[in-house]
């Protein structure tokens, strides 16, 4: 093979040495007779033999040399695809094209995902090379929308196998009707459909209503009505066919489009010998109604497909529709509408009650609930207070905000859930390649079967070129190889959308496979089961002040300091309703204690040795203060003008639904850990707080990988469930890394799997989706394989009429993609409604004992 030339674009050079580096490391590449790397472009100019050495593997030995290759990526919406093998054409023929280093294209979707070489192709180039194979590519540079006009395209794509349809059905229906009356009358007259009769078209005892259809001239008539839909509705197919083959390849067309030419021109041919008078050599029986039936149905099946493959990709057309067109702006305290897509990071936007948020903010004016459903699964409204962030795309349902826009455009959470989701259906699961590997050779043995079924009957079962001609284009229309590409991807597809729906974004389709394998959940404790923020837990009244007053006085006091434990001191009062005052003499002793002056009464709050050291008496409290350290507290005392007058318990208390979680999870058969920083008192207080048995304690952050490393020692399969940033490690080590969050809070990039609200009950929900997802993968691939296993032997052996063939063909691949539709509709086994608690105070005075 000759010679060829390829620029790699390289990433990571500092100086003149690194491109040495990379030099040396190209020309010891078998293969590569020369590599010429220029600093100052960044390119490496390489010279090789395609036959030795391939372009991806001297990007993986530049990536091991410690350097990168720049790479970019395009979607093409392709037209024309009708099968698996099709799907192969087309990777075949962009693979060809320069610079390509992968491609994946896929059937349900109907697009193809191309990794290339910035600079070594064009688009135009690719799509020619998808042109010439025979197929097409939507040009959406002129439409105002690329999704309306790409859903215009496939729209017009269904009106046209609609009308071909129907074309085919006005000549299709009298031809079969009269066709199958004829056949039948034949046989009661002659025995046989082949039976000869006179021109007259009379025959002894035959019914004189039934007469006329044993006109001789039918066969014309047939074929008059047989043609146009030969001719107008099998154009697709053998124009498909045709090109398939001027690539050196076959697909479904070719099948479809062998099976009615050779009933087609077989009946022609028997009406020009009827013509010459040479019926009694070649017979006066014609098979038009087969070959205009076949196609009718096939194209029937083509129609009812692509409907249904419109609705797979439903969800994703509905997280589209979700934002909003234009945004209220605040311009020099005016209010203008503006197009959402021409707001920036920094603006400031007006939404109103009923109107949905336009872009992902932080509210810093009004007080409202968000429904925030349509992203995270969760069906409450979520209160919004002054600081708190905003997702694009939720309803805004009471109150009026005023918020400042953080992310805009392709940077919203949305956009990255669409990006997802996108990315996520147009992968290939595992489990899809012994589907690719069949449809591979799957045509070129359907037409080996096919003739040799013809030679069978025509030699060994010595019926004739007529019927052994019928049994061999059953075989050709029996089969079916787009059931097996429609399979995987077409539940992919429901799946990940389904799970958009509920707030569950995988990753990629791999992850969506995985996660039903799991045996282990691991569960981060701070932000995953616990709400990542200290929070007042128990009140512990002394010395006769009253609840109220000791939350009043203790809040008041701690309002000057911004420590977590005070904010959660200043968060309890407010929440029981107390009014704070400012203090006054405020001092604080980092990391001890404050002092200040509410209403002329001295508080401190602090610690116990902090209170000790301020000559209190903390006796009584000390007993209190051990219980609350027992039960994994944090415990800060309160003194007033001199005395101990509380004791208040503060942790990261768990968040609702944690415990259901882990008892989902269990129920599952999974085996669930705690991994933690904090010390095994702590932790295992926790734990069994939320129901846990089992607790890796003292893992610092850099040690969680190795804790998931041994777990899954005994090639058990591990997910760890953590915050998605903190965890990063941990995450990659795992078979399915999670991240568990809130909205723009939660790093999608850095999981398999990314729950958008920050309920634990999820990650049970997301295996549920896994399990359900893989069992209509695989009930899909059964049908595919049991239909062809089964169906090809019996045309084969005769005992199906080409007629029915192309029925159960068609049917095959709409019963694929309608079983991958009822994902949709399917309530996952256990899911609950979510449920909102307040979170309760234990006032105890006297329940940790006196």
């Amino acid at each position: 093979m000759a010679t060829q030339t390829i620029d790699l674009p390289i990433t990571g050079m500092t100086c003149a040495n690194c491109a040495r580096t990379v030099e040396r490391t190209l020309s010891k590449t078998a293969g590569i007779s020369e590599a010429n790397v220029n600093f100052a472009t960044e390119k490496a100019h390489v010279s090789f033999d395609p036959a030795q050495v391939k372009v991806n593997e001297m990007i993986e030995r530049i990536d091991r040399a410690g350097y990168g290759v720049a790479q970019a990526t395009i979607d093409l919406p392709i037209t024309g695809m009708t099968c698996a093998s099709c799907v192969r054409n087309v990777e075949r023929a962009i693979g060809r094209a320069s610079g390509i280093l992968s491609v994946n294209v896929n059937l349900a979707t109907e697009k193809a995902h191309v990794t290339y070489l910035p600079g070594s192709t064009r688009r135009a180039d690719l799509v020619k090379a998808v042109e010439n194979a025979g197929y097409g590519v939507l040009d959406l540079s002129t439409a105002e929308a690329p999704e309306d006009a790409e859903r215009a395209l496939r729209q017009a794509e269904i009106d046209r196998q609609r009308w071909l349809v129907g074309f085919g059905l006005l000549f299709t229906v009298p031809l079969f009707l009269l066709s199958m009356s004829r056949d039948l009358v034949m046989v009661s007259v002659t025995g046989s459909v082949n039976g000869h009769i006179g021109m007259d078209g009379m025959a002894l005892g035959v019914n004189p209503a039934l007469a006329w259809l044993l006109w001789s001239g039918w066969p014309f008539i047939f074929g008059l009505l047989a043609t146009p839909v030969q001719v107008i509705v099998g154009r697709q197919y053998i124009v498909g066919a045709y090109k398939a083959a001027r690539n050196g390849t076959a697909n479904m067309d070719t099948l479809i489009a062998l099976g009615s030419l050779a009933a087609y021109v077989y009946s022609m041919a028997v009406l020009v010998g009827i013509v010459l008078g040479a019926s009694a050599t070649i017979g006066d029986h014609v098979y038009f109604e087969t070959a205009a039936v076949i196609l009718v149905l096939i194209t029937l099946g083509k129609l009812l497909e692509a409907r249904a493959k419109g609705r797979t990709s439903e969800a994703i057309k509905a997280l589209m529709k979700l934002s909003p067109d234009t945004a209220t702006l605040l311009r020099d305290g005016e209010e203008v509408t503006v197009k959402t897509d021409d707001l920036l990071a920094g603006d400031v936007l007006i939404v109103k009650p009923g109107e949905r948020v336009p872009v992902d903010g932080v509210v810093i004016e009004g007080r409202s609930s968000v429904d925030e459903s349509m992203l995270t699964g969760e069906s409450l409204p979520v209160n919004k207070v002054v600081g708190q962030h905003v997702i694009g795309a939720t309803v805004n349902k009471q109150g009026r905000l005023v918020i400042e826009a953080t992310h805009v455009g392709a940077q919203t959470a949305l956009a990255q859930i669409i990006r997802l989701v996108e990315q996520a259906q147009g992968s290939k699961a595992p489990i899809q390649r012994v589907a690719d590997r069949v449809s591979g050779v799957f045509v070129p043995v359907v037409l080996i079967l096919a003739t040799l079924t013809f030679l069978g009957w025509l030699v060994i079962g010595q019926v004739g070129f007529t019927q052994a001609m019928v049994h061999a284009v059953a075989v050709l229309v029996i089969a079916c190889p787009c059931a097996l590409g429609l399979a995987t991807p077409t539940a992919i597809m429901v799946g990940t959308g389904r799970g958009a729906e509920m707030g569950i974004l995988f990753k990629n389709s791999e992850a969506l496979e995985n996660a039903q394998r799991l045996q282990v959940i691991a569960l981060d404790k701070t932000g995953t089961i616990t709400r990542g923020e200290p929070a007042v837990t128990d009140v512990v009244t002394l010395n006769g002040l009253t609840t109220p007053d000791l939350l009043r006085l203790a809040g008041s006091a701690e309002r000057g300091s911004e420590h977590p434990l005070a904010q959660a001191v200043v968060r309890a009062a407010q929440e029981a309703g107390q009014m704070l005052v400012q203090p006054q003499g405020f001092n604080a002793e980092s990391g001890r204690g404050i002092r200040a002056t509410v209403d002329g009464r001295e508080v401190l709050v602090g610690s116990l040795r902090f209170l000790k050291e301020q000559g209190a008496a903390t006796e009584v409290a000390e007993p209190r203060v051990e219980a609350l350290q027992a039960q994994a507290r944090t415990a800060v005392l309160v003194a007033v003008d001199g005395k101990v007058s509380g004791v208040l318990g503060i942790a990261d208390t768990i968040k609702d639904g944690s415990r259901e979680a882990v008892e989902t999870l269990r129920d599952l058969g999974l085996e669930v850990v705690m991994i933690t920083g904090d010390n095994q008192t702590t932790a295992e207080a926790i734990a069994a707080e939320a129901g846990i048995t089992r607790v890796m304690a003292d893992v610092l952050p850099g040690q969680k990988a190795d804790a998931i490393k041994s777990l899954q020692i005994g090639s058990k399969r591990v997910a760890m469930v953590g915050d998605g940033i903190n965890d990063a490690p941990a995450l990659a080590q795992a078979d399915v890394g999670v991240a568990i969050g809130t909205g723009t809070d939660i790093a999608i990039e850095a999981s398999d799997l990314t729950l958008m609200s920050g309920d634990l009950r999820g990650v049970a929900r997301a295996i549920r989706l896994s399990k359900a997802t893989m069992r209509t993968i695989y009930q899909n691939l059964f049908w595919a394989f049991i239909y062809n296993i089964i169906l090809i032997p019996v045309a084969m052996l005769g005992l199906l009429v080409p007629m029915l063939a192309a029925g159960a063909m068609a049917f095959s691949s709409v019963f694929v993609v309608s079983n991958s539709l009822r994902l949709r509709g399917k309530r996952l086994t256990g899911e609950k409604p979510k449920q909102s608690g307040q979170r309760e105070l234990r006032t105890a005075p006297a329940a940790l004992g006196d």
